[in-house]
C-alpha cells in the first residue's frame, strides 16, 4: 500500500512509541486498507482515512497508547464485519485480529462496535440514560475515549455528510458526548464538540459570536497587555518562572450565557480568562500558586464570590487550579493560576497525569491512569443509576420498549418492575410479557439490552406475593398502596354487610361485640380480617348466623364475657389516649401498617420525628396529621372527641417522602449538582424531580426525597443551600 498518504500518523507514532509499535501500526494500516478496499466516505475519500484520523486524535489529543492506536485503525473493519458477516465468519475475523494484534485490540474494537449499533430515539429527557448506556458498554475505559475521538473526527468532517445528518450528530455531540468528555476532564475535546455542534445547530448565532470576537480581538489584546504589566514585573522580581496564556471563552459557553441570562454579547463579562502558568517542582506548587494569587490581588480587587480553590481539593476528574475574578478598568477579569503539570491535566484530561514530562509509558503506568479513569466512569454510572431508587443497586441495566424508548433499572429488576416503571396501570394489570420476542412470566429477571413488551389483562390486579420478587421502590410502593386500598374497601364492605344481616336477624348484639367474638372464634388478630373474609365471600353468613346464635343463647357464655371484656378494654384504652397526655398512652406509630389501621394524611405528609396526632375518621380508620397541619385547628375545635394523641415508635424503620421546593440560578448542571448532594453525599433516594425556568435567569421546582425521619430534613435543606447558585430551599410537604 501507499504509506505516504498516512505519513502524518506514522510520524506521530515514531515520535511517541518504539520501533516495534511502528511496525505493528504499519501492519494494522495494511490490514485495514485491504479489508476496507473500495469503501469510501461521503466526499469520495477512502473509508480508512477516518480510522487513521481517529488514531491520530487518540495519540496526540487524548494521550492513549499502542493498543488504542491499533484498535482505532481497525475499528471500522470490526464494526462493518459485526454488522454484515454471518456469525462464523465474524468469529474467524476476530480470531485473525487476535492472533495478529492481541486480545486487548479485539476487546476494544468489539466495545466500539456495540456502541455503534445502538439505535434509539434520542430525546432531551433520555440524555442522561443514553450517556450511562454508552459508559455501560465500555468495560474497558479506552473504548469510551476512542469513541470520543471518533465522534470528534466526525464533527470535524461533518461538512462532507448529507445535510439531514447534521442536526442529529450535532445534537448527540452537544448533549451526550461533550458531557462524557467533561466528566472525564477532556475539556478541550468537550469545548470543540460543543462549538462545532453549535455551528450546525444555530449557524446564525454562531457566526454572530465569531464576528463579535474578531471585532473585539484587538481591544482585548491591548487591555490584557496593560492588565499584566504590574503582575509580570512583580513575579519576575520574586524569581518565579512562569508564562501567561489568555484563553477566550468557548463560543458555546458565550452562547449559553447569552441565552440563559438574556443578555447581548457585550454584557457577557468573562469573555476571556488570563492564565498564569508557573514552572516549578511539584513540592513547591501550592506555595507558588498562592504567592501568584497574592500578587494579582495586591494590584486588583477580587470578587470574593468568584473565588475557586481546586488546588487544596482537586475536582474528582483531576482538575487543579486557582480561579479568581478581579476588577480592572471597570470590568471583571477572570484569572486562573496553575502550574505546567496542572495545565497539562486541564487540557488533556486524566491521561496527562501519567504522560506529563516524559513519564515512562510502560504498561504499569498506563494501567495506573486507566484505573483512575475506570473509577471516574463507575462514579458516573452508579451515581446516576441510583438517582431514583431508595435502595441502591450494585449496578444498572438498560432495556428498551418495542418502539425504542430507553429505560434504566437496577440490576436484578424483573419484567414486573419494568411494567411499573412505564406506568402504574401497566404494572397493575401485567400478566407476563415478551423479552426479545420470547414469552416470559412476570418474575423474569431482565438483562442489559433486552427489548421488553408487556402483556396485560383487564381483570388482573396486584397480589401480595408480588412484593417477594419486585426490587424497585416504585413497584413496591404502588403494590402496597393498592393492597392498602383493597383492605380498606373490604373492611367497609364487610362491615356494611354484617350490619345489615344483624338487623335482619334481629340479634340483640352490637356489631363491635359480634366482630370481636367472631375474631376470637376464628383465631384472627383483627376485626378487619373478619370484614375481609366476609367481603371476599370466604366466610358465609349461614356459618356466622349459627356461631352468633350459639353465642347469644348462652352456649358460649364464657366466650361472650371475654369478648365483652375485650370491647371494654379497647374503649378504655381509646378514652385514656384522649384524656391523658402521658406518651405511653398515645397511639404508637411504626412502619407496619398491618398492626393498626391508620394512614398518613396527604394534606401535611407527616414523617418520623414530626409532632403528630391521630384523627378518627368515619370510613378510613385513623389518619395521622402533623400538629402544625393547616387542618389541625379546625379538627381540634370541631371534633375534639375524635382527636387522639400519637407518637412515633423510637425504633421504627421506614422511608418517608418529603418534598423540597428549590429556587436556583439557571446554570448548566444545576439539577446534577442537586442530585449528587442528595444521592452521593447524603445517600438518600430521589423519588421525583421537576424543574422549570422561572424567569430572571432562575430555575424553580421541587424534588421529592425519601428520608428515614424529620431529623434528616434539616441536614438535607442545609446541604442543598450550600450548592453554588441555590437561592432558596424549604420543605413544602
Amino acid at each position: 500500500m501507499d504509506f505516504s498518504r498516512y505519513e502524518k500518523l506514522r510520524t506521530l507514532v515514531s515520535a511517541n512509541f518504539s520501533e516495534q509499535t511502528q511496525r505493528l501500526v504499519d501492519e494494522a494500516l495494511e490490514y485495514a486498507d485491504a479489508k476496507l478496499a473500495g469503501l469510501v466516505r461521503y466526499d469520495g475519500s477512502p473509508l480508512v482515512d477516518h480510522a487513521v484520523a481517529v488514531a491520530s486524535i487518540v495519540i496526540s489529543e487524548v494521550g492513549l497508547g499502542r493498543n488504542s492506536a491499533v484498535a482505532s485503525i481497525l475499528h471500522d473493519v470490526v464494526r462493518l464485519a459485526h454488522k454484515q458477516l454471518p456469525a462464523e465468519e465474524f468469529l474467524a475475523l476476530s480470531a485473525d485480529i487476535r492472533k495478529r494484534f492481541g486480545d486487548q485490540v479485539v476487546g476494544i474494537t468489539l466495545g466500539l462496535a456495540n456502541i455503534s449499533e445502538l439505535k434509539l430515539k434520542v430525546a432531551k429527557e433520555q440524555a442522561d440514560n443514553f450517556r450511562d448506556l454508552i459508559v455501560s458498554y465500555s468495560e474497558d475505559p479506552r473504548v469510551i475515549l476512542i469513541k470520543l475521538a471518533d465522534r470528534l473526527e466526525v464533527m470535524r468532517s461533518l461538512e462532507m455528510f448529507p445535510r439531514e445528518k447534521w442536526r442529529k450528530k450535532s445534537w448527540e455531540s452537544m448533549n451526550l458526548y461533550a458531557q462524557i468528555a467533561h466528566k472525564l476532564g477532556l475539556y478541550s475535546i468537550k469545548s470543540e464538540l460543543e462549538d462545532i455542534a453549535l455551528k450546525y445547530l444555530e449557524p446564525k448565532d454562531y457566526e454572530h459570536i465569531v464576528a463579535k470576537l474578531e471585532e473585539s480581538a484587538e481591544e482585548r489584546r491591548a487591555f490584557i497587555a496593560r492588565f499584566l504589566v504590574p503582575i509580570e514585573q512583580r513575579l519576575h522580581r520574586l524569581g518565579i518562572k512562569f508564562h501567561v496564556k489568555s484563553r477566550t471563552k468557548s463560543i458555546f459557553s458565550i452562547w449559553t450565557k447569552m441565552h440563559k441570562q438574556h443578555v447581548p454579547f457585550e454584557s457577557v463579562y468573562d469573555i476571556f480568562a488570563i492564565r498564569i502558568i508557573i514552572d516549578c517542582d511539584k513540592e513547591a506548587e501550592k506555595q507558588l500558586c498562592w504567592t501568584a494569587y497574592s500578587v494579582v490581588t495586591d494590584f486588583y480587587t477580587p470578587n470574593p464570590n468568584r473565588m475557586r480553590d481546586w488546588i487544596s481539593i482537586p475536582k474528582s476528574n483531576g482538575y487543579e487550579s486557582l480561579h479568581t475574578t478581579v476588577s480592572a478598568e471597570g470590568r471583571w477579569v477572570e484569572v486562573q493560576i496553575r502550574t505546567e503539570r496542572m495545565d497539562a491535566v486541564a487540557e488533556r484530561g486524566i491521561a496527562a497525569h501519567w504522560r506529563y514530562k516524559g513519564v515512562n509509558q510502560g504498561a504499569q503506568t498506563s494501567e495506573m491512569w486507566l484505573g483512575h479513569l475506570r473509577e471516574l466512569m463507575e462514579d458516573t454510572t452508579h451515581s446516576l443509576a441510583q438517582r431514583f431508587d431508595a435502595k441502591p443497586a450494585s449496578g444498572e441495566i438498560f432495556v428498551f420498549t418495542p418502539n425504542g424508548d430507553l429505560r434504566k433499572l437496577p440490576e436484578g429488576a424483573t419484567l414486573l418492575d419494568f411494567a411499573f416503571d412505564i406506568h402504574t396501570s401497566l404494572g397493575s394489570t401485567c400478566v407476563g410479557g415478551k423479552v426479545n420476542n420470547r414469552s416470559v412470566p412476570i418474575r423474569e429477571t431482565l438483562r442489559n439490552g433486552d427489548i421488553v413488551e408487556i402483556l396485560t389483562q383487564k381483570n388482573q390486579t396486584p397480589k401480595s406475593d408480588w412484593l417477594t420478587f419486585v426490587i424497585t421502590s416504585k413497584a413496591r410502593n404502588k403494590i402496597k398502596s393498592y393492597l392498602r386500598e383493597e383492605q380498606a374497601k373490604h373492611t367497609r364492605m364487610g362491615r356494611e354487610e354484617l350490619e345489615r344481616k344483624l338487623k335482619n336477624w334481629k340479634f340483640a348484639i352490637t356489631i363491635d361485640e359480634a366482630v370481636a367474638y367472631l375474631a376470637k372464634y376464628f383465631k384472627l388478630r383483627l376485626g378487619t380480617e373478619v370484614y375481609a373474609l366476609i367481603a371476599t365471600q370466604k366466610l358465609d353468613f349461614g356459618s356466622i348466623k349459627e356461631i352468633l346464635a350459639r353465642h347469644l343463647s348462652g352456649e358460649a357464655e364464657e366466650e361472650r364475657r371475654a369478648a365483652a371484656a375485650e370491647i371494654e378494654r379497647q374503649k378504655a384504652a381509646q378514652h385514656n389516649a384522649r384524656e391523658s397526655d402521658a406518651p405511653q398512652d398515645a397511639l404508637v406509630i411504626d412502619d407496619d401498617i398491618s398492626k393498626i389501621q391508620y394512614k398518613l394524611a396527604k394534606c401535611c405528609n407527616p414523617i418520623k420525628g414530626d409532632d403528630v396526632f391521630g384523627f378518627v375518621t368515619i370510613n378510613a380508620g385513623i389518619t395521622i396529621h402533623r400538629c402544625d397541619c393547616p387542618n389541625a385547628k379546625r379538627m381540634r375545635e370541631n371534633y375534639p372527641y375524635r382527636v387522639i394523641d400519637a407518637r412515633w415508635r423510637q425504633n421504627a424503620e421506614g422511608a418517608f417522602r418529603v418534598t423540597i421546593r428549590i429556587v436556583a440560578a439557571d446554570t448548566t448542571g444545576m439539577a446534577n449538582h442537586i442530585t449528587e448532594v442528595i444521592v452521593r453525599d447524603l445517600k438518600l433516594g430521589i423519588r421525583s424531580m421537576n424543574f422549570a425556568p422561572a424567569g430572571n435567569g432562575c430555575l424553580a421546582g421541587t424534588v421529592a426525597v425519601e428520608v428515614p425521619g424529620a431529623a434528616v430534613v434539616d441536614t438535607l435543606i442545609h446541604q442543598i443551600m450550600r450548592i453554588k447558585g441555590v437561592q432558596r430551599a424549604y420543605r413544602i410537604n
